[in-house]
């Protein structure tokens, strides 16, 4: 008898092909989550703040000429700039919250500090986005790698003709997610990403822009499960009507909202937020509401387009 031939194994015997020692994966993906993968996932706007993913701005705001050609307002003052961003780390370091940094190995484009656009997160993982714009074209690689280091499942990627940014997205409620397209989120990609929450359960609200309005984030804000904040003029009349018809009380911002990014905070836990400093009118209406309020200067960042909330990737609440 060879060697071979002593030392054959019954395949139905072994555990590769299903025998005895067979070990069947029975839990499900939510039930991995802090064991196989890292503690995380959102399934609402307003539940305590637990972790987010941020990037650290780096030599990418030095040498820009043209603020316009990279979809920035103005010409921005990069240290200052790598400061206030380091200043609302810390913020949220010192509301409880954990930091992680996209730390990536290249220069990335200059927007990259606007990680809330490249990920939408769900209780099971991440969506990665795609943007619109050629500017901001693979800038999902980089937050994409992050996520895989950090043990974040990614559920999809947004890919072929769609586009998706994740300040398009907003969770309702633990079951229903407000969508919305306009001109960072087509239909496409929000066909995409509906598909994908459906999928886990999740029922989709698709509402569209109007001109001139950037994202949803920027136009619509949650500050406990039952109270909402809005831009009077740029909210759709859909959005408010979905509140209201899940029992939102929905508040309309006095005009300060627009230069000083008032709206673009970011919820802490119930009634409770994170916003851009130097909006004493805003911050007052927010505290008439009963929300507590923190506040950090990024007015050199906000030249860039962007506040606190589109800075933000949430990595978890609850």
């Amino acid at each position: 008898m060879s060697r071979d031939e002593s030392t054959e194994v019954d395949p139905l015997a072994s555990a590769a092909f299903g025998g005895p020692q067979w070990s069947p994966r029975v839990a499900a993906s939510r039930e991995e989550m802090g064991t196989l993968w890292r503690k995380c996932g959102v399934d609402s706007e307003s539940a305590a703040l637990r972790a987010v993913l941020l990037h650290r701005p780096g030599r990418e705001l030095d040498s820009i000429e043209n603020p316009d050609a990279v979809q920035m307002l103005a010409t921005i003052d990069a240290e200052l700039a790598r400061q206030q961003h380091a200043s609302m780390a810390q913020a949220y370091r010192d509301a409880g919250v954990s930091v992680h940094l996209v730390d990536p190995e290249s220069t990335p484009p200059p927007n990259l500090v606007f990680v809330a656009d490249l990920m939408f997160m769900t209780p099971e993982g991440a969506i990665v986005g795609r943007p619109a714009s050629t500017v901001r074209a693979g800038e999902e690689r980089f937050v994409a790698r992050r996520l895989a280091e950090l043990g974040i499942p990614i559920l999809r990627t947004v890919h072929g003709r769609g586009t998706f940014e994740g300040a398009d997205a907003a969770w309702l409620d633990a079951k229903t997610v407000l969508l919305a397209t306009g001109l960072r989120t087509n239909t496409e990609g929000a066909n995409q990403v509906a598909s994908t929450l459906r999928e886990l359960g999740v029922d989709v609200e698709v509402v569209g822009l109007p001109h001139g309005a950037m994202h949803l984030m920027g136009v619509l804000r949650f500050a406990d499960p039952k109270l909402a904040i809005a831009w009077p003029g740029r909210v759709p009349w859909a959005a408010v009507d979905a509140l209201k018809a899940r029992g939102y009380e929905v508040l309309f911002l006095p005009s300060e909202v627009s230069p000083g990014m008032a709206l673009n905070f970011v919820t802490l836990g119930p009634r409770s937020i994170l916003m851009p400093a130097d909006n004493p009118i805003t911050q007052a209406f927010y505290e008439q509401a009963g929300i507590q309020v923190r506040s950090v200067r990024i007015n050199e960042l906000i030249k860039a387009a962007g506040g606190v909330a589109c800075m933000t990737g949430v990595i978890e609440r609850g």
